[in-house]
């Protein structure tokens, strides 16, 4: 399903959450929305997934507007950090409901996922740990199938090895049948090989889309003597800067063969590092 973005703006009082933000999404893929707390992130996904209308702009969903449109809020699931479900319902009733709504629902990997995180079918929401909530909202996100699946970190509570399970659970069902899954987390760092396309808000604004590819070729740290770094740096859009006794190091968009061929050391730089120096203050790329 393409998703477009469409100068889109919501304002709260006198702030700007989202400010004229335009993208494109054109196909299945497993994106990365990342940016600091505030950054506009959930205000994004809500308004994608039709639950609050935006001030200016608009999201299309193959065309259409996802707010009040059953029809394309059957193919959306947003799954966020906490207080998806009904606090009196039982964990059989939530997974009933939300067989009924979305059309592609897939109840054996739902038993599946019950039986992995050893959720009590008859537990009521309200008395299961923080964790054990994670994993419910883990289970309708991957049995829903719908074409847009949307994770807003989703795995509040749980420990590492669960959260490795969901990442492997999650690409091998994308694996199986490619559907578009928004996923925003902190931890960037499990999961950002996960990542086919990266997307990057900052203070309500778009400052980085790129295929995660072309960001570990070519978004690199330099290393060397001052003459030698500076030479390499000219004409070439630098992220940051330092020096200590004669050595500089840069972040730096370039190529690792073009920085070894001026005598530099060149390491590739983590997607969580470029996000971090993308959103020191206001930076576009």
């Amino acid at each position: 399903m393409k998703i477009e973005v469409k100068n889109l703006s919501k304002k709260y009082h006198d702030n700007f959450a989202l400010d004229n933000v335009s993208f494109t999404l054109d196909e299945p893929k497993i994106y990365g929305l990342l940016g600091r707390n505030g950054a506009g992130k959930t205000t994004f996904m809500d308004i994608l997934s039709g639950q609050i209308l935006a001030s200016k702009g608009e999201i299309l969903i193959n065309g259409k507007n996802p707010f009040d449109n059953q029809q394309l809020t059957e193919s959306i699931c947003l799954i966020k950090e906490g207080y998806n479900f009904k606090k009196d319902l039982k964990v059989k009733n939530v997974l009933k409901i939300y067989s009924f709504f979305y059309p592609n629902w897939d109840q054996e990997l739902a038993d599946s996922l019950i039986k992995e995180y050893n959720l009590n079918l008859n537990s009521k929401i309200k008395t299961l740990s923080k964790g054990m909530e994670s994993a419910l909202g883990i289970t309708v996100g991957l049995a829903s199938k719908a074409p847009i699946t949307i994770f807003d970190e989703p795995y509040i509570g749980l420990d590492a090895p669960s959260r490795k399970k969901f990442y492997e659970m999650m690409l091998e069902e994308y694996q199986v049948e490619k559907r578009t899954i928004i996923f925003s987390t902190h931890l960037i760092d499990e999961v950002s090989l996960l990542f086919e396309e990266v997307l990057i808000l900052q203070e309500g604004s778009l400052v980085l889309q790129e295929d995660s590819e072309v960001l570990r070729e070519n978004t690199i740290a330099v290393s060397g003597k001052e003459d030698k770094v500076e030479l390499f740096l000219k004409g070439k859009e630098v992220l940051q800067k330092k020096q200590f006794a004669g050595t500089v190091t840069a972040y730096v968009y370039g190529t690792k063969e073009e920085a070894k061929m001026h005598g530099l050391n060149v390491e590739g730089v983590p997607i969580q590092e470029l996000m971090i120096y993308l959103t020191e203050g206001k930076k576009g790329a």
